[in-house]
């Protein structure tokens, strides 16, 4: 095969989880992604088997042993990492069964002393790999020109460098020692993701120890350990996006290079908050996470050396790694497998470091990066991690642990800044849940919630004021339901009430007319029992969904769809279930009536009907309007908040916006046709019904003017909500 060796091992890792989703008939076959170059072919399979055994080792039925692998490929058990390998099997099977080291030890005595090494602790961990002298600026590793150190530890250094057989200025990474557990990095193709090209091993020339040259796109406005350098410089001093720009420009300006002129990016930065800003540069690396995710690819090592910026302020967020992960157990600190330095431990979520620490700990999934993710976002916010790690030293994993199970303390809450909005305090204290099923469960969902946070209409609908009208609103749903619904229906009793008993009721006989109120009677015991169960049923779910969900009640992201789809719905169901019990009396009563033995006049049944029509209409167009806004403003925000949104929740907003001018049309129609119905009544009996009618057509227009403005604000309310909905699948 010709293709690179990352895009091998993504390409693997990627077809992987299209098995475990159902896509592809069996897992991947191992030989089908080895490149044909023999100086990465064995590099290039150690990593295929670490992804394929740690992949069947967390699915029952699929295990399978480091044994199996070398029978099937004889030239594993040369590998450098062959020993690395072992252990992990070691690992994986501890996670279901206790494993006897010396038992273990016998299947591969060629590996016993490494494995007595990490699991009986007989002998101190190896030391860390160092670069030889002379990897410096000026000299030429490989095809690369090295012409500018960004910076990196003793073990690994990051160039800016000139690709010779390309003619491309690149970064690339060197690492020491390439024949121990290094990272594997993924290759992956996103505007928010650093590209990388390839790999190469290499020997240094001087000394003949192995290196790893990873290279991959330059990307020039530093870091986020400089963004945060910037905030730590401005600490106390109001700020906006500039600060973003100016440790850019920093970053740039050390490198020789000039900022760009006249970028429309910049200039959006240059108008946010800073809180603004920290949620559109979160929003864009949750993004990536996504994809990622979607690739069945994890990070692993989110913290901030890793998220890079463009010249123009674009967040790019490198080494989605593919390589060893938590497999290590029993150690402190910086000696952690993953751990590149004992401060990345730092960033770690709980499940992480509880991974590090015992073997049979759940694996972090993509849920880790959130947290990770979260903390990086909150130290930009506020210039310090909410956790204290200084007691006790950052390796001291336990402590670290402990204080992250805690939750977020009362104090760091108070450093947040006083204009973040109420949104994105929310949005990062569900980064930061202890528990993994109660954080944001993907990039897409967070990315959704960080670009709610970016449009002010959305964010303080989802999360109003404390102390609002329509935050102390939330918890009456019931009431103000039944006050929307039952106000303007009472409204329209009182007419019909007025106009039948003008031009009908008088002119019956003493005798019918106590049919007529034995037949009322009758009706509205049955009617109005049965419109408000009907009513309560079909919005139960908005209406106790959102009560409890206000009370700390959980529900499955299906559930909170569902009452997502049925609020939106609630304010239609409303009114056409008033709507139909109207019309449909229009027509019983008169027929109840003279079943019951009444003499009704000729014009008796026209009359009845057409005042039945236009209580109707004061039903269908003017509850619509109340009961919407009310669910749009306080209760449909408490639903979009819990997450899991996405297309078919814009589409479900979109048409609520369209249907909603049908209301309003009947709206403007009720004192139209409540004159019309007026022009069948007789000369002689106008007179009956003037007071009425006045009242309809006054009555209606204003009613009208009040309705149009509750559809100007519901219409903004739901193009607001549109636009903090991800427009693609999340």
């Amino acid at each position: 095969m010709s293709e690179l060796p990352a895009q091998a091992l993504s390409r693997f890792a990627a077809d992987w989880e299209s098995t475990l989703r159902g896509e592809r008939g069996e897992p991947p076959r191992l030989a089908g992604y080895l490149p044909d170059g023999e100086s990465v072919r064995l590099a290039v399979l150690t990593d295929l088997v670490r992804v394929d055994m740690r992949q069947r080792w967390r699915r029952a039925g699929l295990e399978k042993r480091i044994a199996e692998y070398r029978k099937e490929f004889p030239e594993v058990g040369s590998s450098p990492g062959y020993a690395d390998l072992v252990c992990e099997e070691y690992v994986a099977r501890s996670r279901f069964r206790p494993v006897d080291v010396d038992s273990f030890t016998a299947e591969y005595p060629e590996a016993a002393a490494e494995i007595r090494r990490r699991f009986t602790g007989e002998t101190p961990p190896p030391e860390p790999a160092v670069l030889p002298d002379g990897i410096e600026i000026g000299r030429r590793l490989d095809d690369f020109d090295l012409l500018t150190d960004l910076g990196g530890g003793d073990g690994r250094r990051m160039f800016l460098a000139r690709q010779r057989s390309m003619q491309r200025l690149v970064a690339v990474r060197v690492e020491a020692g390439a024949d121990s557990d290094t990272d594997t990095v993924a290759q992956l193709d996103h505007q928010h993701i650093v590209r990388v090209f390839d790999q190469r091993l290499i020997a240094d020339g001087s000394t003949g120890k192995p290196l790893r040259l990873l290279y991959m796109q330059y990307v020039p406005g530093g870091t986020a350990e400089g963004v945060l350098a910037q905030v730590r410089k401005e600490s106390g001093t109001a700020t906006n996006g500039g600060l973003l720009l100016r440790a850019i420009d920093t970053a740039m300006e050390a490198k020789g290079e000039s900022r760009p002129a006249g970028s429309p990016v910049r200039t959006e930065i240059a108008g946010f908050s800073w809180p603004e800003t920290v949620a559109w540069v979160g929003r864009r690396l949750a993004e990536a996470l996504e994809h990622g995710q979607r690739q069945g690819v994890l990070h692993h090592d989110i913290r901030p050396g890793n998220v890079l910026f463009t010249a123009e302020g674009v967040p790019k967020l490198a080494d989605f790694a593919l390589g060893p992960m938590y497999s290590r157990a029993g150690l402190d600190g910086a000696h952690l497998l993953g751990a590149k330095d004992a401060g990345a431990l730092r960033y770690r979520s709980p499940e992480a470091l509880a991974a590090l620490l015992d073997p049979a700990a759940p694996l972090p999934d993509t849920r880790s990066d959130i947290y990770s993710l979260g903390l990086v976002l909150w130290e930009m916010l506020t210039g310090a991690l909410p956790f204290d790690d200084t007691e006790g030293g950052t390796g001291d994993v336990r402590q670290m642990l402990a204080r992250r199970m805690a939750g977020v303390p009362p104090d760091a809450l108070a450093t947040l800044p006083a204009d973040t909005p109420a949104a994105l305090r929310r949005v990062l204290l569900e980064c930061l849940r202890p528990e993994p099923s109660r954080r944001w469960q993907s990039g897409g969902q967070l990315a959704g919630q960080l670009d709610l946070c970016l449009d002010p209409r959305a964010r303080d609908l989802v999360d109003p004021p404390a102390h609002s009208l329509w935050a102390r609103l939330r918890g009456w749903p019931v009431p103000i339901a039944a006050l929307c619904v039952g106000l303007p229906n009472a409204l329209a009793s009182w007419y019909n009430v007025r106009i039948n008993k003008s031009l009908i009721v008088d002119e019956l006989s003493t005798v019918d007319q106590h049919r007529f109120e034995q037949v009322a009677l009758v009706n509205n015991a049955i009617t109005f029992p049965l419109a408000a169960v009907l009513l309560l049923w079909l919005a139960r779910r908005p209406l106790t969904v959102s009560y409890r969900l206000g009370r700390g009640h959980e529900y499955t992201p299906a559930q909170l769809a569902r009452a997502r789809a049925d609020t939106l719905l609630m304010g239609e169901r409303a009114v056409w279930i008033p709507f139909a019990m109207w019309v449909i009396a229009g027509i019983v009563w008169p027929l109840a009536l003279e079943g019951a033995g009444a003499n009704l006049p000729h014009h008796a049944f026209w009359h009845f009907f057409t005042a039945q029509v236009v209580c109707a209409l004061i039903a269908l167009a003017y509850p619509f309007f109340l009961i919407m806004v009310y669910s749009v403003r306080s209760l449909y925000p408490q639903l979009l908040a819990r997450g899991s949104v996405g297309p078919a929740d814009r589409r479900q907003l979109s048409a609520l916006a369209r249907r909603a001018n049908v209301y309003l049309a009947a709206a403007a129609s009720v004192p139209l046709l409540g004159v019309a119905s007026m022009t069948f009544v007789s000369t002689a009996d106008l007179w009956l019904v003037i007071v009425p009618l006045r009242w309809l057509s006054v009555g209606g227009v204003l009613a009208f003017v009040v309705t149009y403005r509750l559809s100007r604000l519901l219409e903004g309310d739901l193009q607001a909500l549109v636009r903090a909905i991800p427009e693609g699948g999340r």
